[in-house]
């Protein structure tokens, strides 16, 4: 086999190992599955999981940080060519939504079982979520350059905020037994801080 066919192979078990590794805690929950049920998933031997993986809780992190990655080319993509800072924030905050709404069982894992690790809550200092954060903090920073949003604003404060935000109505959504469309909150959530940036910015 070809370094690069074995390039790929190796990719490909990867991510299907993460695919079913989503599903399987989305499914059964963090605590009660196992990586041997994440195997049968996979249909992988156990001890292949262990290649890509230290343990249970790597593998979980390693769903969250490619969970990012995906968020972070979606965001590219979508606001490539835009240079509207206010359409740019509004848009991100659209296509966030967007995007947990589309993959639900992964909304579940990010928003529910990621919570359970205690690893990932101590420990996680992953370059994902920073970029990510990162992204939102261009935005911000990119605005007050022009003099659209408040200059005394702290944009790091501001890029986690807005996270927050996103998290936490995330979080309700995927617990609600009544999963209305998530579009509904996009626009309440973007005009919440365009309207209290710039009215900031007026004072």
């Amino acid at each position: 086999m070809s370094e690069s066919a074995q390039k790929k192979e190796e990719s490909g078990k990867y991510n299907r190992i993460i695919a079913a590794a989503t599903k399987t805690f989305a499914e059964k929950g963090f605590f009660k599955s196992t990586v041997s049920d994440v195997a049968r998933a996979a249909e992988v031997a156990e001890g292949t999981i262990y290649l890509y993986f230290k343990n249970k809780d790597d593998l979980l992190i390693s769903i969250f940080e490619s969970s990012m990655d995906m968020f972070i080319r979606e965001m590219d993509q979508a606001l490539e060519g835009i240079t509207d800072v206010k359409e740019r924030l509004r848009r991100l905050i659209t296509l966030h939504l967007s995007l947990v709404e589309a993959h639900r069982e992964l909304a579940q894992v990010l928003h529910i079982e990621l919570r359970q690790s205690s690893m990932f809550m101590r420990e996680y200092t992953g370059d994902k979520l920073k970029q990510y954060l990162k992204f939102i903090q261009d935005i911000i920073e990119a605005g007050q350059a022009e003099g659209v949003f408040n200059s005394n604003a702290d944009p790091y404060v501001l890029r986690r905020t807005i996270f927050g935000a996103l998290d936490e109505v995330g979080l309700k959504w995927v617990l609600s037994k009544r999963k209305g469309p998530l579009e509904q909150f996009s626009k309440q959530i973007a005009d919440l801080f365009l309207n209290g940036l710039t009215q900031l910015k007026e004072k």
